[in-house]
Order: structure tokens, then sequence, then C-alpha cells
């Protein structure tokens, strides 16, 4: 009698919560990726879902070895393995913590925690945002201190001189309190149709 076969873990999703660090309230989503996907691909999903736009460098801290793009111009204190040939699969485990670090001057460091593997037979292709909290900070905003210091000071006044300034350089339409789900998606489906970080 033939055995049934198992579905690979390249057909496994993966629930990730990830949440930015050091910044009350809580900025986090809960997103969904694929096995077969990428370190790299989910250096795209995370842009995406956050809300930032890709335009400083990063890097994964996954058990301690660093995973990026090489820079081979750049002095590396650490080895940096390349994300691209990285495949999820080969990564991610349920209850696995570790770190995506996000513009090296300010240092946004967004924890991520794998909390659910399901099996999936076909792959779509494509992430999903679950569901989320919090505007993802403006790019340059100086990192969480400076950030959190712009939150505290909207909380106390918020036509302050700090807050007015701050809401003038982000856009008058910056809500820190507001997360877009299908917006996100929609960034998402978008990557997932141009095969956007598969390349």
């Amino acid at each position: 009698m033939a055995t049934r076969r198992q579905p690979s873990k390249a057909h496994s999703r993966y629930r990730l919560h990830v949440q930015l660090e050091d910044i009350e309230p809580t900025i986090w989503r809960t997103i969904w990726v694929e096995g077969q996907m990428s370190l790299g691909h989910l250096h795209h999903i995370l842009q995406a879902a956050m809300g930032w736009t890709d335009a400083h460098l990063h890097q994964f801290d996954i058990k301690g070895l660093l995973y990026s793009v090489p820079q081979p111009d750049e002095d590396e204190p650490m080895p940096v393995l390349d994300e691209r040939r990285i495949l999820l699969k080969d990564v991610l485990k349920l209850n696995l913590q570790f770190e995506y670090l996000y513009d090296y001057g300010d240092s946004w460091r967004h924890r991520i925690v794998v909390d659910e593997v399901k099996k999936m037979d076909p792959p779509f292709g494509a992430a999903h945002v679950e569901e989320g909290a919090g505007a993802c900070p403006p790019e340059d905003a100086g990192g969480t201190g400076e950030y959190e210091d712009f939150l505290n000071a909207r909380k106390e006044n918020r036509r302050s001189e700090e807050v007015v300034s701050f809401m003038t350089w982000a856009g008058e339409d910056f809500d820190p309190d507001r997360f877009d789900r299908h917006a996100a998606n929609a960034a998402l489906l978008r990557m997932a149709w141009n095969q956007w970080g598969n390349k």
C-alpha cells in the first residue's frame, strides 16, 4: 500500500509576531509568510507590513548569525550571510525569536517570534498581515528615544511647538495610532504579483 506523502517544509506557513522594540504603546504586526520565501523576501515583507520605505540598510540576527545583503566595500565586524540565499523553511521553527534591525543610525529593532506553523499545499506566493496596531514611525525620526519624546509631548499638548514641528516635518496627516491593515495587504499583494523580493 502506498504511504501518504507528507508536505515538505517548503509548504509550511509561519505566523510571525513582529514588534518594534522600546516604544509604548506597542507597534506590532502579525504576518503570515511561506517557507519557500527567502530572508531577503522577508525583508521586503517587513518593510511593507510595518510601513517603512526601504531607505536604509538592515540585517537579521538569528541565533547569533547575521544575515543581510553583503556590502563588499565595507569592513564587517562579523561575517554576514547573504539573506537572498536563505529560505525561511531552513531557519524558522515554532517559538523561534530573532531580531530584524532597520536603519543602523536610528536603530529600529524589531523582535520577531514564530508563534504558529501550519502545513499548506500548494504555496500561494504571498504574505498576509493578519492584524496589527500603531503606525510606523516616520523615516529618520531619530530612533525610539526621539520618537517616544514626540509621543509623550503629543499626549500633554498637541499644539506644543515640539509636536507642531514634528507634524510639519512628518506630514500633517500622520497619525501614530493609525494602522491600515487593508493598505498593508494591498502592498503585499502587489509585491506577489510583481515578484518583488524574489529576484
